[in-house]
């Protein structure tokens, strides 16, 4: 079957969509509504989310059942949904048109002159958030899709007037493949998602595709020191701009200044420079996504001054070395980071902040991701003086028979770091609480649920 047009569908027609209260769901919902579709949608359990929608006027289903379509001309399901989710089967039966999250966000920002697609393995959703500071700053009044809660935008999704379209772009299932972008950011490439990828040469080539999708059209403007990027784009005929610490890409950062734990510094442009900036999050890693999202800015012709003052007012988004509070004098931080290298980079982060010891609570997120990244998670957590690890996040899967975290505990403590295992939420919280001290550093880290230890912490 073609590609679908969103032109495929008259004003007014009914969307339904079956997993509605997920992050990027939610965000075509939003963007549904403000163009004057009929949205329904249906999702395990009704949330702030589902809520916001249905002030909005979508109405919303707890629960999936197959007459929750209704007369429906669309549907749009997560890649999590099965064939066998009741509304799929009643969709498929009944002739109706279904299509996934990744061809209808294509579908949509098709229909944009510039068209941003933030990729990578990891930094997506922080760089999506610069940009969106940035642009928003340049009064461009772009719409914004992000993978997680932007207090700028008052959530995920931001229904702008211009021609301006940025959203993140996963490589998962190669879901990025049915977009259409003016510019590809690609901002690192490792092994991830290998319950889809078979290895770092099937990914490498999944990033090349869409990289490709540029050609003729557009840039891609790539982290130029990424072993993988080079392969991926190697002997391509794409319009490439890189950027880097090194003076060898395109854009890259000169005079870096750590101000307890914050880094300041001067962006060039070639030799040239073109202003300094000081940043409101931490790490090396966001010197690298502000480095990318200077170059996106200049692209959509926004000045590099006026990007830099837009992204000093970004503190990061929600669960991206968030602040939660205190508990016995220590600080609590939340952090969506659950790939190694995001863990290594959280905790190098943390380490320049002032601190008398960095504890850290990890759940795994997926068998998967854990059993095919082990060797790399027991050498994830050197930084950290403490560490908890949970219960594995099952996500879309199932116990494997294999993969135990308490084994991974096991090695992790062979190595020589205070590494334990505790199964139980309220057993963490519990010991937390008994043994917090001022001055110490207390992560909740993973993308599952194990955000809730620190709001339970700070009460």
């Amino acid at each position: 079957m073609d590609r679908f047009d969103i032109e495929d569908l008259k004003k007014g027609a009914h969307i339904h969509f079956i997993g509605i209260g997920g992050i990027s769901m939610s965000g075509l919902a939003h963007i549904a509504i403000r163009d004057g579709y009929k949205v329904t949608g249906s999702d395990r359990s009704v949330s702030a989310i589902t809520n916001k929608l249905a002030g909005e006027g979508a109405i919303i289903y707890e629960g999936h059942a197959a007459e929750n379509i209704g007369d429906a001309e669309l549907v749009v399901h997560t890649a999590a949904v099965h064939a066998d989710n009741p509304e799929m089967a009643e969709a498929a039966r009944r002739g109706i048109r279904l299509i996934d999250r990744a061809e209808f966000l294509g579908a949509i920002m098709k229909n944009y002159r510039h068209a941003v697609c933030v990729a990578g393995t990891h930094g997506k959703t922080t760089t999506t958030s610069m940009l969106a500071h940035a642009l928003i700053y340049a009064n461009t009044d772009p719409t914004i899709s992000v993978g997680g809660e932007l207090d700028l935008i008052g959530g995920n999704i931001r229904c702008g007037g211009s021609d301006m379209f940025v959203t993140e772009a996963c490589e998962y299932t190669n879901s990025f493949l049915k977009f259409y972008p003016s510019i590809a950011l690609i901002t690192n490439i490792e092994e991830d998602h290998l319950d889809f990828f078979t290895g770092i040469e099937m990914i490498r080539e999944s990033f090349r595709s869409f990289a490709g999708l540029t050609r003729g059209k557009g840039t891609v403007v790539a982290y130029g020191e990424d072993e993988n990027i080079k392969l991926a784009l190697e002997n391509t005929d794409l319009n490439i701009i890189t950027y880097g610490m090194s003076d060898k890409n395109d854009y890259h950062a000169e005079n870096i200044i750590y101000s307890a734990g914050y880094p300041s510094f001067d962006i060039y442009r070639g030799s040239r420079k073109l202003c300094g900036i000081s940043l409101n999050v931490p790490g090396d890693h966001n010197i690298l996504n502000t480095l990318a999202t200077i170059a996106v800015c200049e692209l959509l012709g926004v000045d590099a001054d006026t990007a830099a003052r837009g992204i000093e007012t970004f503190k990061g988004a929600h669960r991206r070395f968030e602040k939660k509070g205190f508990v016995g004098g220590a600080v609590v931080l939340d952090d969506y980071a659950h790939h190694p290298t995001e863990i290594r980079a959280t905790l190098k982060a943390a380490k320049a902040f002032p601190h008398s010891r960095i504890r850290t609570i990890f759940q795994p997120h997926t068998y998967s991701r854990t059993r095919t990244l082990w060797n790399e998670f027991v050498n994830a957590f050197d930084d950290t003086d403490e560490l908890i690890l949970t219960h594995i996040y099952a996500a879309r899967e199932v116990y494997d028979g294999v993969t135990d975290p308490d084994r991974l505990a096991s090695e992790i403590a062979a190595k020589g770091i205070d590494a334990k295992y505790i199964d139980n939420f309220d057993d963490i919280v519990k010991y937390i609480r008994e043994t917090a001290k001022e001055g110490e550093i207390i992560f909740t880290m993973g993308a599952g649920d194990v955000t809730s230890i620190g709001t339970e912490l700070v009460k």
